[in-house]
């Protein structure tokens, strides 16, 4: 089967701007990001799909293939959506570009769940870590049903509860997607965000709102997404921690 890895990378994002070149122990964010994919995939079957001439400059600079898309792009899947077109590829892996902290397994666990659950989306999530805030609203909290499907995913603490709950009840997103080249084209064919999408800013719930089912897998990640500048200090260092461990290396 085919794997192709795509990095959506927007350097205007509206909480950061300029993240994907913000240097992680002396490295740029969206290099990170490239250096984990190429553990998983060869060189030619990743690309960074981007809509910046200076993001394209640097990743070319440092050997890895660029894919410009249009600036219109409403996610991060649509710009991934784009970007396959000029791709052939059985499986599209959606790794995010503010993601410097996973692992290659947790890459590779998603791609064994879409080999082997073809007609889910699939969707990455972990457990909430004890330096995280489960009230935040940069981070998506996720509740699945017995057969780790996608009941819901929210900005806001789910499941919500009468009580106080402990952190360990909640659970969050990882942002590494599998799709097919239907699914995608599904997703980008409506050209505007859906009802819930829009509301909750969390580009899964289109596949949600278009009843395709979606198949959570558990990862081993101890990530963190870099949303906010107040987030590059904990990224950097859990980066050093894993690369005195090796951990980057499984």
């Amino acid at each position: 089967m085919d794997i192709s890895i795509i990095i959506p990378a927007r350097y205007g994002s509206s909480r950061y701007k300029g993240k994907p070149l913000v240097k992680l122990l002396g490295r740029e964010m969206i290099l990170r990001v490239a250096d984990i994919c190429l553990k998983v995939v060869k060189k030619d079957k990743l690309f960074i799909a981007t809509d910046d001439n200076r993001i394209a400059k640097k990743v070319s600079e440092n050997g890895f293939n660029f894919i410009m898309t249009s600036k219109r792009c409403l996610t991060g899947t649509d710009r991934v959506a784009e970007a396959s077109m000029k791709i052939r590829s059985d499986v599209y892996i959606n790794v995010q570009g503010d993601e410097p902290t996973i692992r290659p397994g947790d890459i590779k666990k998603i791609i064994e769940s879409k080999i082997k659950f073809p007609n889910h989306v699939i969707c990455g999530y972990d457990k909430i870590h004890k330096f995280e805030n489960p009230f935040s609203l940069n981070l998506p909290k996720v509740v699945v049903n017995e057969k780790n499907e996608l009941v819901y995913m929210s900005r806001l603490a789910i499941p919500g509860s009468k009580k106080k709950l402990k952190k360990k009840n909640y659970l969050k997103q990882v942002c590494i997607y599998a799709f097919n080249k239907n699914e995608l084209k599904k997703f980008n064919s409506r050209n505007q965000k859906g009802k819930l999408e829009k509301i909750e800013d969390i580009e899964i719930l289109r596949f949600f709102e278009d009843n395709i089912k979606i198949k959570m897998v558990k990862l081993n990640s101890n990530s963190v997404a870099v949303d906010e500048k107040s987030e590059v200090k904990k990224a950097e260092k859990i980066i050093k921690k894993s690369l005195n461990k090796k951990i980057f290396y499984r």
